[in-house]
């Protein structure tokens, strides 16, 4: 009956947020993809910025941009601005102090657009990065960046059981460098098994014993921290093992070049937030 199920993928529209690069730099190191002394090549990530843009558009999805902030590179990875379930939004609070300031700014834009139940986490987290949401549940990374207090908060604030996952490879920092949702209706995931640890992979493989696992050659392009309509799923186009997986089980991969925001340790989830409304 599941495999009847893989030619019937249906795309959902969706509602992105997203914050252009226009201020997109690397300045500091708080991962370990970060090298200050390697260039960035601004240009580059704004042309492969706005091929992400558009094509969420192309495949029929809102989105809203967040507007960038001088001396904020990483705001372009919006997907750390919080977390958002039937319209609530618990924004981000960072671990690290070049981070801290987008947690007021991200407030700020959604309080001025039409979100009054945003307001401030109390406990280190940063949102979608180690929050990802099913059906079900959320799924939520910790051992890098988002204290397990968060867990507890998110549940209380959302009203849905939140599962820690332990993260154990620093190239993993966040959860969606690791695992991403494909399908929220069927509680599909793809993640790579060993940036968990042991207890964590076990989880998973009880939890989700029809997923698809990511060797790593496909996860160290962060091919993992992808975007899924139910249908389609962007993702870094380096990532050709893992797009052949998704074809295998009715997905359709969409192959972009996100090679100048790596630099920074993101691609297409990072740069993106889905915005649940009510």
């Amino acid at each position: 009956m599941y495999h009847e199920a893989l030619t019937n993928r249906v795309a959902r529209p969706r509602h992105y947020a997203l914050c252009p690069p226009t201020y997109f730099e690397v300045t500091y190191a708080i991962n370990p993809w970060m090298e200050p002394d390697r260039p960035v090549d601004q240009g580059r990530a704004m042309a492969q910025w706005q091929w992400l843009y558009e094509s969420f558009g192309e495949l029929g999805h809102k989105v809203d941009l967040i507007d960038p902030v001088p001396g904020l590179p990483d705001m372009v990875f919006a997907a750390n601005a919080g977390t958002i379930v039937d319209g609530r939004v618990l924004i981000s609070r960072f671990r690290n102090q070049e981070r801290m300031p987008e947690g007021p700014a991200f407030l700020e834009w959604f309080r001025d657009h039409g979100y009054p139940q945003a307001r401030a986490a109390t406990m280190i987290n940063e949102g979608e990065g180690d929050f990802l949401v099913t059906r079900s549940r959320i799924l939520a990374g910790r051992g890098f960046r988002t204290e397990p207090a968060a867990h507890a908060e998110a549940q209380e604030f959302f009203g849905r059981p939140v599962l820690g996952l332990d993260l154990v490879d620093p190239r993993f920092y966040h959860l969606d460098t690791a695992l991403a949702v494909l399908d929220d209706e069927t509680d599909e995931i793809m993640y790579f098994p060993a940036a968990f640890s042991g207890a964590s992979q076990a989880v998973l493989a009880e939890l989700y014993p029809d997923a698809i696992l990511a060797d790593e050659s496909d996860a160290v392009t962060l091919g993992l921290n992808a975007v899924s309509d139910g249908r389609n799923v962007l993702l870094p186009a380096a990532a050709a093992g893992l797009a052949n997986r998704l074809r295998d089980r009715g997905f359709h991969p969409v192959g972009l070049d996100l090679s100048e925001l790596l630099k920074a340790g993101g691609g297409v989830k990072c740069c993106s937030l889905e915005l649940r409304d009510a």
